[in-house]
């Protein structure tokens, strides 16, 4: 089941980044797969918070944005983005919506309506 959602996941992203550049936005690709060791390290230096990264599943992968070769920092520069990633799927999640605006995944375990302390359920 990983394997398919992986697969699922990376469909989803050649749309996220079709849907972008239809749009003007230029993007450059940031981390994909991140390995156990690191997320602990990110943990460790107050980087992350989360013991169960979807990058350590190679189901998240962070978007770099640019307009008119301006980087796009902000979370709310995302948010049109965000809202079209997860239409693609109930399992999609922007990272807007932690405060990690470039940060797209799709979950593996459950779908985001029904993820904890309803965080996910905040409308876009």
């Amino acid at each position: 089941m990983l394997r398919q959602k992986q697969s699922e996941f990376a469909l989803n992203v050649v749309k996220l980044l079709k849907f972008m550049d239809d749009r003007g936005y230029e993007f450059t690709l940031g981390e994909v797969y991140r390995p156990s060791y690191v997320q602990r390290f990110l943990i460790k230096i107050g980087k992350s918070w989360t013991k169960n990264s979807q990058h350590s599943l190679k189901l998240a992968i962070d978007v770099n944005l640019f307009k008119n070769g301006k980087y796009l920092s902000s979370s709310s520069a995302h948010h049109e983005c965000g809202k079209y990633w997860e239409s693609l799927s109930l399992y999609n999640v922007w990272g807007g919506r932690f405060r990690d605006g470039n940060h797209y995944e799709m979950r593996h375990d459950l779908p985001r309506n029904r993820l904890r302390r309803g965080k996910y359920h905040k409308s876009l």
